[in-house]
């Protein structure tokens, strides 16, 4: 029996809802980026990747408990990739680049983030032998090409004076870090997504313990006022428990070289944020650059 067109809207819907999802994760980094450099003068970097990531735990443990104690022996045999994915995606890339934005510009960092997906593939290549049409290709430098239209403004005389910093490696360092955090999801423990981020975030805190005692030892102590308290609040709760849960499962239901791709709407949303909360004006790049990343996103999955 023919099914109702009533039925036709979910189905399509479940098959738009993976994307969606994913999509989340570059909006909420987005504003991780806009925060981050506004607050340079404020936290330093390893204080405030610290701070992020043990609030996040703290509030995700009261809630993730009961899976935290059911996952514990999974946890414990997949230690090893544990470790890596949580030191890899949780330590290293976000103190790399709440370091790096001391430094970087705002061109320089946001083009050497669309490069992700670019290494992402060259690293689900190598580790895993995956093959990569032509189109795919094509769809992968499109996104590249209009993310750096966005952030370039569509003036080529941008690009030329484009030069590296010590920002700019750290960027690239953490860039290349991520990759491997996303083309590694798939070996992670066959646990819950809530319990694999409550012992993702307590690992990664962790291995800044060190570091964090250092900086306080090396920076004077910064501001605990309210401009402090509700920037970590925000880290803490969307580009960390929002941003990480979506971009997890995404990788785990359309695969990491499709969630890679949607790395290439952090400029775009970055460059709306800055519209929204700066008061700039939307300018005909803005949509030249989204609609180039949107038509490189859909011929790469085809």
């Amino acid at each position: 029996m023919k099914k109702t067109t009533r039925d036709e809207p979910t189905g399509l819907f479940a098959r738009a809802l993976p994307y969606l999802i994913v999509s989340v994760a570059p909006l909420c980094w987005a504003g991780n980026i806009v925060l981050a450099r506004g607050v340079v003068h404020l936290i330093p970097p390893v204080s405030l990747a610290f701070w992020r990531w043990a609030i996040a735990f703290l509030i995700l443990l009261p809630l993730t408990w009961p899976y935290v104690k059911r996952d514990w022996p999974q946890v414990v045999k997949g230690w090893k990739i544990m470790l890596i994915l949580s030191f890899f995606g949780i330590s290293c890339f976000n103190t790399l680049l709440y370091t790096a934005v001391h430094t970087i510009t705002a061109i320089n960092g946001a083009l050497i983030q669309t490069t992700m997906p670019a290494f992402i593939i060259l690293i689900t290549l190598f580790l895993f032998h995956e093959k990569v049409a032509k189109v795919q290709v094509l769809g992968v430098a499109l996104c590249i090409f209009g993310a750096g239209f966005v952030v370039l403004r569509g003036e080529l005389q941008t690009l030329l004076g484009f030069t590296f910093a010590v920002g700019d490696l750290l960027m690239i360092i953490a860039v290349i870090l991520y990759g491997l955090y996303t083309a590694l999801l798939r070996r992670r423990p066959p646990i819950h997504p809530f319990s694999f981020l409550t012992y993702s975030f307590g690992i990664g805190v962790a291995a800044l313990v060190p570091l964090y005692i250092w900086e306080r030892i090396t920076y004077p102590p910064f501001p605990v006022n309210g401009q402090v308290i509700a920037s970590i609040l925000y880290v803490a709760i969307f580009p960390s428990i929002v941003a990480y849960l979506c971009w997890n499962r995404g990788a785990e239901m359309i695969g990491a070289n499709r969630t890679g791709l949607f790395i290439n709407l952090l400029p775009v949303f970055a460059s709306l944020l800055a519209i929204v909360f700066l008061g700039e004006e939307l300018q005909i790049y803005h949509g030249v650059g989204m609609f180039m990343i949107l038509t490189g996103m859909i011929l790469f999955n085809r």
